[in-house]
Order: C-alpha cells, then structure tokens, then sequence
C-alpha cells in the first residue's frame, strides 16, 4: 500500500507541474500539452494532482470535460482502491 500512495504521489506532483506548465504556455501563446496526455496522467494515478492544479493555475476549469471527467476519475480511482483494500488487503 505504501508503494501505492508514493506511486500516486510522484504522479500527482508530475500532474501537476504538466498543468502548471501548460497554463504557462498558454498565456504566453505557445505550444500546449495536448487534453489527451493530461487526461493521461489523471488516469494512471495523477488525478488529484491535476485537480488541485486546476485549482491552483484556474486551468481547464471552463472545459466540461475536464470539470466533470477529473473528479469522475478520481472517484474511479478511490473505489478501485477500496475494493483492492476489501477483498484483498483486508485480512
């Protein structure tokens, strides 16, 4: 569990500096990180991450997708962990 929690965290932190960066290129009209990496990065473990850097740098917060389809995976996330934790962990 504890390889699982530094696992996410690593991500989150990457999560977060990409949208971080790609508000930066952004407002400086450059290159972007393309929706389908961040999303990315949200579903192997980065989601809260990415949430908080939503919040952080106000990016991506007028994207439906992004408003609803990061919390949605971030409760995906949470239930698979818990089953993991329940049916396997749980002793």
């Amino acid at each position: 569990m504890q390889y699982l929690i530094a696992y996410m965290l690593v991500l989150g932190f990457i999560a977060f500096s990409v949208c971080g960066f790609d508000k930066l290129m952004a407002v400086k009209g450059k290159r972007r990180v393309p929706e389908k990496r961040l999303f990315a990065l949200a579903a192997l473990g980065g989601s809260l991450g990415l949430l908080l850097g939503m919040r952080v740098f106000r990016h991506k917060t007028r994207h439906k997708s992004f408003t609803v389809g990061v919390p949605l995976i971030i409760a995906l996330q949470a239930a698979a962990v818990f089953a993991v934790w329940y049916f396997f962990l749980k002793g």
